[in-house]
């Protein structure tokens, strides 16, 4: 069985990095040469909410007890039990780090083709 310590780093970590995830969703440069302002704005914060259906927080979550699992089957054939709640622990931090991420960059890219497809010069 898993450590509190241990639970709290890996609760820490994955709570910093969805933080992190959502806190950088607006990665889109558009080219604003002749654009309504007004019109851009909404535009903008209609493609947000539709980039907002890709699950970030769930497939961390995922990421994280397909993580645990691995390093803690891992932890229990090369350690002990010591070893596997510490292997569980890194693992679902790894495993949240890298779902989290691939979340994000669908998100990000959601975002720049639906600037794309109401007619703006997506820079970036």
């Amino acid at each position: 069985m898993m450590r509190p310590t241990l639970i709290r780093t890996a609760a820490i970590g994955l709570s910093a990095l969805l933080l992190a995830a959502c806190a950088s969703t607006d990665r889109v440069i558009v080219d604003k040469q002749n654009v309504d302002e007004a019109q851009y704005q909404q535009d903008l914060s209609d493609c947000r909410a539709i980039a907002d259906q890709v699950g970030t927080g769930r497939d961390a979550a995922e990421g994280a007890v397909g993580g645990a699992l691995i390093g803690g089957v891992l932890g229990a054939i090369f350690g002990n039990s010591g070893t596997a709640g510490r292997m569980a622990g890194g693992g679902a931090v790894v495993g949240a780090a890298g779902k989290a991420g691939d979340a994000q960059q669908e998100k990000e890219q959601v975002l720049k083709n639906c600037m794309r497809g109401r007619g703006y010069r997506v820079l970036n």
